[in-house]
């Protein structure tokens, strides 16, 4: 079947089976490989998008679930004042060891401080609690999160 997705805020038609995953669309028919494949059950969060700014496992939203949606991937995220707050943090916070799952990671962080500006630990411990990170670095994610807060919070445009 033919499908028309808006990723990253561009237009794709796609010619898949309608159970396929979005992960699968994304990766393997558009070439977006910062999405990433962990578990395949939506439990590690590796594969962690947002349709329509919210954050969801592409691994189990089957191509036909998304529809008008507008889906944006790591490979944008970096491009909303948010997301470039979150990338420069990491990277300060030096917070990535292996890699594998921070694009997950910084898209559920990103959904947070969309929908909270000044979150808690708990605020955030609960936002990320679905993302795995098989080095550990849990504690330097949070405080990139808290990083890209106050710097949102502080600079001329807002997060």
């Amino acid at each position: 079947m033919t499908f028309k997705i808006k990723v990253n805020e561009v237009e794709h038609e796609v010619d898949v089976d309608s159970d396929i995953p979005l992960l699968w669309v994304l990766r393997d028919v558009l070439g977006m490989t910062g999405t990433k494949f962990g578990c395949g059950r939506a439990l590690c969060g590796a594969c962690t998008v947002h349709v329509n700014g919210v954050p969801m496992r592409s691994c189990v939203v089957p191509i036909e679930n998304v529809g008008e949606s507008s889906v944006t991937t790591i490979e944008a995220i970096g491009d909303t004042p948010i997301g470039e707050k979150l990338q420069q943090a990491w990277l300060d916070l030096e917070v990535v060891q292996c890699g594998y799952c921070q694009s997950g990671q910084i898209m559920s962080a990103a959904a947070l401080l969309a929908a909270n500006a000044e979150p808690t630990d708990s605020d955030i411990d609960a936002a990320m609690a679905g993302n795995i990170c098989r080095c550990g670095t849990y504690l330097r994610i949070r405080e990139a999160i808290k990083q890209a807060a106050q710097a949102s919070a502080t600079s001329p445009q807002g997060g």
